[in-house]
C-alpha cells in the first residue's frame, strides 16, 4: 500500500508595488511581530518577485502568492488569486 503524501505550499498575502517587468510583479508582504525586549509591535516587511503569466495584476492590488519551483534567478513565487482590486483614485 502506498500513501499519497500531501504537501502544504506556503502562501502569503501582499500588495503589488511594481508591475513594470514582463510576466512579473513585485509583492510587498507585511507582518507584525512583537519586539522581544521592548514588547512593542513592530511591522516587518519583505518583497517577493512573483510570476504573473498574463500580466493581469496592477499596482495596489492585494494578491495571494504561493511558493513554487524557481522560475528565474529571483522568482520562486506564483500569483494564485486576487484578494482585492486596487481602488481607483
Amino acid at each position: 500500500m502506498t500513501e499519497a503524501k500531501t504537501t502544504r505550499t506556503r502562501t502569503l498575502v501582499g500588495k503589488v508595488v511594481s508591475d513594470k517587468r514582463a510576466k512579473t510583479v513585485t509583492v510587498l508582504v507585511e507582518r507584525r511581530v512583537k519586539h522581544p525586549i521592548y514588547d512593542k509591535i513592530v511591522i516587518k516587511s519583505s518583497k517577493y518577485h512573483a510570476h504573473d503569466e498574463n500580466g493581469e495584476y496592477k499596482m495596489g492590488d492585494l494578491i495571494e502568492i504561493a511558493e513554487s519551483r524557481p522560475i528565474s534567478k529571483t522568482k520562486s513565487w506564483v500569483v494564485t488569486r486576487l484578494v482585492q482590486k486596487a481602488a481607483i483614485v
